[in-house]
C-alpha cells in the first residue's frame, strides 16, 4: 500500500534525478588559464579534469568555504 511519505520520497528522487542530469548537460565552457581571484596559473590536469573551472584549488576551496558559511553552514 502507498501512502503520501512514499508519493513524496518519489517525488524527490525523481526531482533529483532531473536536476542531475540538467547539471551534466550543461555547456561547461572553456576552462581559465589563470585564477579569477589570485591570477595565478591553473595547471593543465585541473583544466583538463574539471571543465570551464576558472579558480586554482586554493581559491575554490575558500569560495566553498564562504558559502557554507553565508548559507548557515549547510
Amino acid at each position: 500500500m502507498v501512502d503520501s511519505m512514499d508519493i513524496e520520497q518519489q517525488r524527490q528522487a525523481d526531482q533529483l534525478a532531473i536536476d542531475i542530469a540538467a547539471v551534466t548537460r550543461r555547456s561547461k565552457g572553456v576552462s581559465a588559464f589563470f585564477c579569477e581571484a589570485c591570477d595565478s596559473a591553473i595547471p593543465e590536469a585541473r583544466r583538463r579534469a574539471i571543465g570551464g573551472v576558472s579558480r586554482c584549488v586554493a581559491c575554490q576551496e575558500i569560495a566553498e568555504l564562504r558559502g557554507r558559511h553565508y548559507q548557515g553552514g549547510r
